[in-house]
This record gives structure tokens, C-alpha cells and sequence, in this order.
């Protein structure tokens, strides 16, 4: 153990030693133990590398190729889980692995419809193992083109972790997310609000009576994320969390 500790903060890994306890839980064997090794120390993120991520109080199961879900998004969860009624229909729209979408369903007592939609398909193999525990259903496609018509009308909580990072940012990202997740989930085009837009324009043809959008957004570009949907004809709010360095925009039908 100790020789892996090594290698790993040798590696520029701050939390060497918790990364080998994980490194070594997820191997099979030795020789599995130095390929899982060998991956952390090129920069592979270590979700991708042990095929799972810590999300509110899940092993949400990620991979290569995937986006992983971020700590700050626990908050847009919570949020949506204090809107959500037993047997409210739940819409994870650019779910990506489902984790927001899984995690809503797991914090809801009694239950509820859950959908989710992305237009990565590789992503959408991790979202269906995700989403399975609750009974959820996965689409492709972009954005609202990718839902079946029957749930036009009747979406009550929808949250969106969309991409939001404006395109010329993209490069200042550390590696592990700038090479090793996919660009579709990262960039949000020139200003960032690229897919905010989109969505909050389609959301009242989904959302029911008294529907929730939540998206997560920047503390810096959250009035403009808010103006999208209140040109849409939501309620707007945002809310914030400093602790988790966290901006949330609302918008009730």
C-alpha cells in the first residue's frame, strides 16, 4: 500500500492515500491493481477509473468517456427534492449518467415517474444501470426532441445540469474534465447559456400546472440564466449555497 501512496502523490494526487484504499477496492488483482495504478497516474479521473462516483449518498456508476457528477450538484438536488411531491413525474434533462435524476428518485418518499434524456448515448449505458433502481427511463435525443409525446404537459420537476461553460473557457478546465469528459456536456457555447437558453425555451410545453425547471448555473451568469426563463414565462428565482460554491435558477410554470 504503501509503494501505491507513493505513486499516487507522486502523481500530483493530493488525496493519495483515500485514493489508494479505492484503487485497491476496486481491483481484481495485482496486475489489475498496477492497470488501475497505471490509468490514475496518466490523469484518467479516478471515477472514471474505478467505474463509480460518490453522489449523494450513491455509487452512481460511471466511465470512461463520461461525465462525472460534481459535489456542487448535490444542491440543485436538494433543492428539486424539496419540490417534489410522492409520485411526481421527474424529468433529468442532459442527464448524462442520471445521477441528478437517481438521486431525486432516492431522496422522494413514495416514489416517482422518472425520466431521463441525454444525447450521448454513451453516456445513456451508465444512465440506465443509474436509473433502474427507481424504475426510470431513459431517451435519446436533444433535449425535448428526444421525449415521448405523452409527457408533454405533465413534467412537475424538471432539473437540467446542462453545460454551461462558455467555449473559450473550456481550456482553462483542469485535465481531468478538459480530456477526459466528453465536450458535449462541458461546453455552453460563447457565453456559456447556449443550452440554458434552449431549454427554458421549450420547458412550458412540458412543464404541468405549477412545474419546477431547475438549472444549474454560475453565481456569475445567473442573471442571465434567470432572464432566459423569465422570457419564457416562468417565475424566476436563485438560490446559492457558498458552502458548495453553488447557483441555482428556478422557474415555476
Amino acid at each position: 500500500m504503501a509503494s501505491l501512496v507513493e505513486s499516487l502523490r507522486a502523481a500530483g494526487c493530493v488525496f493519495a492515500e483515500e485514493e489508494a484504499e479505492l484503487l485497491s477496492g476496486a481491483a481484481r488483482d495485482d496486475a489489475h491493481l498496477a492497470e488501475l495504478l497505471a490509468r490514475r497516474v496518466a490523469g484518467e479521473p479516478l471515477e472514471h477509473v474505478v467505474g463509480w462516483a460518490e453522489f449523494c449518498g450513491l455509487r452512481v456508476q460511471v466511465g470512461a468517456g463520461a461525465f462525472v457528477p460534481r459535489r456542487r450538484t448535490e444542491f440543485l438536488v436538494a433543492q428539486a427534492v424539496a419540490l417534489t411531491r410522492s409520485g411526481a413525474v421527474v424529468l433529468d434533462l442532459c442527464c448524462g449518467v442520471g445521477a441528478l435524476g437517481a438521486a431525486v428518485a432516492a431522496q422522494s418518499p413514495g416514489g416517482v415517474e422518472l425520466h431521463a434524456a441525454d444525447v450521448d448515448p454513451a453516456a445513456l449505458a451508465y444512465a440506465r444501470r443509474n436509473v433502474a433502481p427507481y424504475g426510470g427511463r431513459v431517451w435519446e435525443g436533444d433535449l425535448y426532441a428526444a421525449l415521448p409525446p405523452e409527457l408533454r404537459g405533465r413534467v412537475d420537476v424538471l432539473v437540467a445540469n446542462a453545460p454551461y461553460v462558455p467555449t473559450e473557457e473550456i481550456g482553462l478546465m483542469p485535465s481531468e474534465a478538459r480530456d477526459h469528459e466528453p465536450l458535449v456536456s462541458l461546453d455552453g457555447g460563447a457565453d456559456g447559456l447556449d443550452v440554458h437558453r434552449r431549454i427554458a425555451a421549450g420547458a412550458p410545453a412540458w412543464l404541468a400546472p405549477g412545474g419546477h425547471l431547475l438549472i444549474e448555473t454560475s453565481a456569475r451568469q445567473a442573471p442571465s440564466t434567470a432572464s432566459a426563463l423569465t422570457s419564457a414565462g416562468l417565475a424566476v428565482r436563485a438560490v446559492g449555497s457558498e458552502e458548495l460554491y453553488a447557483t441555482v435558477v428556478i422557474g415555476t410554470s
